[in-house]
């Protein structure tokens, strides 16, 4: 989900833009066949995130071979960019990306959002409960929103499958709010951070943070902590997060 649907007013919403524009789009490149190759060989190909000073540039692997890009750029170079067409874009893609899946060969449709945090003040109000981006709707950094998501529809699953046959659903709700609130704080600070972080004009700051993706790139024990945070930041994961069924 790109946009987060409305939430009713007793769900009052905080948050603030970063006065960027995302431009998620599907592409295609010269690796796109290798990585076809590769998935049927059982292996997987990478996320990448390239940082620049107007916000990340993220390429993200999908299982048909291509890729989902979501480019964060300033206002006034969203309008620039949508404006060429799909070689120029490409050519455009390029020079901000780099070759590390090759040339570009093929882009979709570009759309615009505004790159913006933004939080129900609470999750439950009776028998209603917020889950996803209905919650949150967060940075599109590192895939952490739609993960984020998926754990909260698999605790509430498994608390309503474990709940009686008249379940309170006033404290039930509560017990589920209180479940998910160290989890949701942490990956809403984590992504938040990554964004200021890719983001910052402070002088210097680009070198360093540069040579940090480097070694990043370079070390799988840097690449495996990250992944781990696609589990969580705090309390006990769902059954269904770690593949046994609900009951």
């Amino acid at each position: 989900m790109i946009s987060p649907p409305a939430a009713p007013s007793s769900f009052p919403r905080y948050g603030r833009s970063k006065w960027r524009m995302r431009l998620p789009f599907f592409a295609a490149s010269e690796s796109s066949r290798a990585r076809i190759n590769r998935s049927r060989a059982g292996r997987s190909s990478e996320s990448c995130i390239r940082a620049q000073a107007s916000g990340p540039l993220a390429v993200l692997p999908t299982v048909g071979g291509g890729y989902t890009v979501v480019w964060a750029v300033r206002p006034a170079r969203a309008a620039e960019l949508l404006a060429l067409d799909d070689q120029a874009f490409a050519a455009e893609l390029l020079d901000s990306f780099g070759w590390r899946v090759g040339r570009w060969t093929r882009v979709g449709r570009r759309h615009q959002y505004p790159l913006a945090l933004s939080r129900a003040a609470q999750t439950v109000a009776g028998r209603v409960v917020l889950i996803g981006n209905a919650a949150q709707a967060l940075h599109p950094v590192a895939g952490q929103g739609f993960n984020l998501g998926l754990r909260d529809a698999a605790t509430l699953a498994e608390m309503l499958a474990g709940a009686n046959s008249a379940p309170d659903f006033t404290e039930l709700l509560a017990r589920f709010a209180a479940w998910r609130a160290e989890d949701r704080q942490g990956v809403t600070k984590f992504t938040d951070g990554l964004v200021k972080l890719f983001g910052s004009d402070l002088p210097g700051l680009g070198l360093v943070r540069n040579f940090g993706l480097l070694l990043f790139d370079l070390s799988p024990t840097a690449k495996r902590a990250l992944s781990r945070v696609s589990w969580g930041f705090a309390g006990r994961m769902p059954r269904l997060a770690r593949g046994l069924p609900l009951e």
